[in-house]
């Protein structure tokens, strides 16, 4: 293609600045990925999972594959494993439960299926000092849980995540999983290098992530979280993993991913087209969390600048992806232009086909991570470079359509109002309007250096109390 430039070179300069810009930036990204380093595992722990962890994990269809993630997470060997599920549905996973075992699992019900409610929950049900949240299908290794635990020596540290890999459903992985191990490899890539930067992260994802549970007791977090509007006026469901990054970000707390093959998950994806209604409910997850954290919470600028400018770069990103081919459809019709008339010498299938060897090139060499451990999967790279297009106009149109907040892809999950309305009923809801009033502008002292604490109670009594100060604001907790 740079023998067009002999015809008229301006026409390339936004195509190369642009293609300058994205691949120097993946290039840093790539660098930092490698010199990121996860926290080893201290000597002398000062948490425990037998003693201080409890699993949460919210679900309502959990099948076969409940088991075989149920056992990697027992082998951790955690103090409790909540499962949270509607009413209706207790019956089927208390006999999932009792096959795995009776004694370190227990199923809770909500009255409707609602993600947010049902962690809600389960954190009430809570007496451990670390919650981790886990889908029901997310497999873990053996050092999952030590290696996660890990990060809390820091007393700074408020939440922990983890990298994570595509589980097949099948015994082979359809065109959908590959996509979707593609973009698990990316984000390692991502998460990787921006924590090593300037140790932020734009989300943690729900798959599994733990927290200090001091944090997610607090009344104010609990009614934010399940009361959570966009526009002050659709309530959300999903993204509840993005409102938890965000709640550590504006509250002082740091966070950490342990990028590693110790912490490192395996989670199915949807292996049909409904990959893509789960991309979409996930885009639109994006847009509503990134507006909030850079223009209406702001702290993202201040404490994470590097995840910011990441943001950022992502809410141009469809923009700049679709130049590409908008520019060689320029070309092209130049190209049936005669040269008199200020056409090109080139023929169209001449500028296609240059163009079609560019992006196999660089999409091929942004792959190589994962093309390094999967190389049989090269033969996937023109679906991704499909796929990226198709990406690209979904985000517009994720833009556009951000009322929408149904979950998407499963059965069952209604409105988020009336599931509210009914935990408040019902006396399930974490916490009431008039309650979350009372703790508003409680204040908090410094963070303090841990110490074994025993529980008596499953409801623990919140108080004015030992929560870390809250860098952006005022935070309540309870005394433990």
């Amino acid at each position: 293609m740079l023998y067009l430039t002999s015809d008229d070179f301006p026409v390339f300069v936004p195509f190369g600045v642009i293609g300058f810009y994205r691949y120097l930036w993946y290039l840093i990204r790539i660098a930092a990925s490698f010199t990121y380093r996860p926290i080893p595992l201290p000597e002398n722990p000062t948490y425990i999972a037998s003693e201080d962890v409890t699993i949460i994990v919210p679900t309502i269809d959990a099948g076969e594959e409940f088991k075989e993630a149920a056992n990697s997470w027992l082998v951790g060997n955690p103090k409790e494993i909540l499962i949270i599920t509607e009413e209706k549905m207790k019956g089927p996973l208390q006999e999932l439960a009792n096959q795995v075992d009776p004694d370190r699992i227990r199923v809770l019900t909500v009255p409707f299926a609602n993600k947010r409610l049902q962690m809600a929950h389960g954190i009430r049900n809570t007496i451990t000092d670390i919650i981790v949240f886990a889908d029901d299908d997310a497999i873990w290794p053996p050092t999952m849980l030590p290696y996660i635990l890990a990060c809390f020596e820091d007393q700074k540290v408020g939440g922990v995540g983890t990298s994570q890999r595509v589980q097949p459903v099948g015994k082979k992985m359809t065109v959908w999983e590959v996509l979707a191990a593609f973009r698990l490899t990316i984000r390692n890539i991502e998460i990787a290098s921006s924590t090593h930067i300037d140790g932020g992260i734009p989300c943690l994802s729900g798959r599994t992530a733990a927290y200090r549970t001091i944090i997610l007791k607090d009344p104010e977090f609990l009614y934010g979280f399940t009361h959570d509007y966009w526009l002050g006026k659709y309530q959300l469901n999903s993204g509840d993993d993005k409102f938890l990054t965000r709640w550590m970000v504006s509250h002082g707390w740091s966070t950490y991913v342990q990028c590693c093959k110790e912490a490192e998950l395996l989670s199915t994806m949807k292996p049909n087209w409904r990959f893509l209604k789960q991309v979409l409910r996930w885009t639109r997850n994006t847009w509503r969390s990134d507006l909030r954290s850079l223009f209406m919470e702001r702290h993202i600028w201040t404490s994470h600048p590097y995840v910011a400018y990441t943001m950022v770069d992502k809410l141009f990103n469809p923009l700049t992806l679709l130049v590409g081919p908008t520019l060689v459809s320029y070309l092209i019709y130049k190209s049936t232009i005669p040269l008199d008339q200020g056409g090109y010498h080139l023929p169209w299938w001449n500028i296609v086909a240059s163009y079609m060897v560019w992006l196999l090139a660089t999409r091929t060499a942004k792959l190589l991570p994962h093309l390094w451990h999967q190389p049989e999967h090269i033969i996937y790279v023109p679906a991704f470079i499909i796929f990226g297009y198709y990406f690209a106009i979904m985000k517009i149109y994720a833009l556009f359509t951000l009322h929408e907040t149904a979950w998407g892809t499963r059965a069952g999950i209604g409105d988020p109002t009336a599931a509210t309305a009914a935990a408040a009923e019902t006396g399930k809801d974490p916490v009431s309007s008039s309650e979350k009033g009372e703790y508003m502008g409680t204040s908090v002292i410094s963070p303090q250096p841990h110490t074994p604490r025993t529980y008596y109670t499953p409801a623990v009594e919140m108080q004015t109390g030992f929560a870390p100060q809250a860098a952006y604001g005022g935070q309540t907790a309870y005394i433990r």
